[in-house]
């Protein structure tokens, strides 16, 4: 799910009465609203303050690269400079608004620093018995001569927070959703620094994601374990007990499973290597993410296993590799092979492999066994090392090949890549395998996970008590 930056509701009816004035159409207002969450959610990630003089040209030079055509980047441009009319700022296209123009998300008098926190460090605050005013205190003890700037404590905390989740060994996905959260948080409390978040904040936020936003429950849920990491690793404060918070309420959910027929139907009308990709997922009962992250070294074709490194949670696990496609995932290494072979002749840099393994060994990423089953079909260069890479295909790419092939196969369910591991699950308990080898071959951390799939499918069992002494046979 993506989640952009909120506008306050201040400067959203603000910025709606200047679109009014100039003559806006009304059906064109959620596009200029549309661009201004993208300046500003631009702004943030990369630290750019949203009135400086070339924070509106970085972000047309993002809108090139990302390719978008003449008449987007005028309306993004046009949107952007209407915002500036709400921070009382010169629109004029010779004349963009200056460093010193006060963004209007931050508090009078602060601004965000676009140098890196690593260049100069930000004072500590202290406060004073009997003061409510902190007073910033430079790191030799002496006061310092300017006020803290909230941007960079909270900086720093994300920082902070980056690290504490690189030292737990969790995925990039996870970073990226708590960093968010917590940003989130940020804005919501209008920039209040880090260090004076209570958990009466969090709970008017949580509260206000139901309410305001109504984001489904594994959002509200998602947020809640985020700012949990957030406060107890971060800021060294105790979450302690909120109650009365507006709970989304989550509905009970079954997964879409797809008959062995419209399997076979999808698999059809879906060309080469998407197809065997397809096959593993159903075949396997993998995850999209575990499926493209398959090494040449995961097989073991003399004795039909495949081996998973670092699934969800960080957890390994084995499967048995269908014997019906093995042809073709012979066939497939030997195409993998052949690229490889290609790779060396051009002395490319080697494929992608996990941090700590190329400090160790320096020439893994060139060996056979380091490259991917399901390799990119281009080389990513990597500026800062000025080298030539291979990554994995895209999960992007194979999520728009399978919903062109459902669409072709006409089905009337909504299909995805994880709807085949629900297949999987579907079609191995109707065939009465037992629930603990299921939960096994699915990598669940809890029975319970996997008893989802029961309400799948037909149930093969007697519901009536009865005394095995008057069970016919036994």
């Amino acid at each position: 799910e993506i989640i952009m930056l909120n506008i306050p509701d201040e400067i959203q009816n603000r910025y709606s009465k200047i679109l009014i004035q100039k003559n806006i159409k009304p059906n064109l207002h959620d596009h200029y609203l549309k661009w201004l969450r993208f300046y500003l959610d631009f702004c943030d990630k990369y630290e750019h303050l949203p009135a400086e003089s070339n924070s509106l040209a970085l972000f047309q030079k993002k809108l090139q690269e990302k390719n978008q055509g003449r008449f987007q980047k005028d309306q993004a441009e046009q949107a952007v400079r209407f915002y500036y009319l709400c921070l009382g700022q010169n629109t004029d296209r010779t004349a963009p608004p200056t460093a010193d123009s006060k963004p209007i998300l931050l508090k009078p008098g602060e601004h965000r620093s676009t140098r890196p926190v690593a260049d100069q460090p930000a004072p500590s605050v202290t406060v004073s018995p009997g003061s409510d005013n902190p007073k910033p205190v430079s790191f030799d003890g002496n006061v310092a001569s300017k006020p803290v700037q909230p941007v960079k404590l909270w900086t720093r905390a994300l920082k902070s927070l980056s690290d504490e989740i690189a030292v737990r060994h969790y995925s990039p996905k996870t970073l990226s959703s708590y960093s968010l959260w917590a940003k989130k948080l940020k804005y919501y409390t209008n920039e209040k620094p880090p260090e004076q978040l209570t958990p009466e904040d969090v709970k008017k936020f949580l509260t206000a994601l139901a309410v305001e936003q109504k984001v489904s429950a594994s959002a509200q849920n998602q947020a809640f374990n985020a700012l949990l990491f957030f406060f107890r690793n971060v800021l060294g404060k105790e979450f302690g007990k909120i109650d009365g918070v507006v709970r989304a309420k989550r509905k009970p959910y079954i997964p879409v499973v797809l008959s062995r027929e419209e399997v076979d139907l999808v698999i059809k009308n879906i060309r080469y290597p998407y197809d065997l990709v397809v096959k593993m997922l159903y075949g396997c009962g993998l995850r999209l993410s575990e499926c493209m992250k398959l090494r040449v070294n995961n097989f073991n074709f003399d004795h039909g296993i495949l081996t998973i490194h670092d699934g969800k949670g960080g957890k390994d696990r084995t499967v048995p590799l269908p014997r019906t496609i093995e042809p073709e995932l012979q066939e497939h290494l030997r195409r993998v092979i052949a690229l490889y072979q290609q790779d060396l002749d051009n002395n490319y840099d080697g494929a992608f492999v996990p941090g700590s393994l190329e400090k160790k060994y320096r020439q893994a990423g060139k060996e056979l066994p380091w490259q991917w089953f399901f390799p990119a079909k281009t080389l990513t260069y990597v500026a800062a090392d000025g080298e030539n890479r291979r990554y994995h295909l895209h999960e992007t790419h194979v999520q728009k090949a399978i919903k062109r092939a459902v669409k072709k196969s006409k089905l009337i369910k909504r299909a995805s890549a994880h709807t085949f591991r629900h297949s999987f699950a579907s079609h191995l308990l109707q065939a009465n395998y037992d629930i603990r080898t299921i939960q096994k071959l699915l990598g669940h951390s809890d029975v319970r996970t996997t008893m989802i799939y029961t309400q799948t499918v037909p149930s093969q069992t007697i519901k009536e008590a009865q005394s095995p002494l008057d069970i016919p046979g036994r």
